[in-house]
């Protein structure tokens, strides 16, 4: 009998050695990505107060078109940038939430790297 790896125990091993070393404070905030089968999410959290200061995702009522692809994680990435400049978050620490740096995980990177942040 042959047995597929579980993908998701794997990726928050992975995570929980990332969030060892990451953390973010109040003037350096976490952004963090969480990616699902159908939609992309982003949310910029203060570790210290236990806080999401700002949130973003594909699965928003005004959000059009698919929320899989790298278009729509490149959208995310921008809009949750947006939101951090309106609450006047510039500087960031990227969490990419255990999943590799490849794909929808860059293009959200990108796009916040687009929208002003800094990391």
């Amino acid at each position: 009998m042959i047995k597929r790896p579980d993908t998701n125990a794997q990726r928050l091993k992975r995570h929980k050695r990332v969030r060892a070393k990451i953390s973010g404070t109040p003037e350096t905030p976490r952004l963090d990505v969480f990616r699902s089968e159908k939609h992309i999410y982003a949310q910029i959290i203060d570790d210290v107060n236990g806080t999401t200061l700002c949130a973003a995702s594909s699965n928003e009522k005004d959000f059009d078109g698919p929320g899989s692809n790298v278009e729509a994680a490149k959208k995310v990435g921008m809009k949750v940038a947006e939101r951090a400049l309106q609450k006047g978050i510039e500087n960031v620490v990227f969490d990419r939430g255990g999943y590799i740096y490849h794909g929808r995980v860059k293009a959200l990177a990108e796009g916040a790297r687009e929208g002003g942040l800094k990391f």
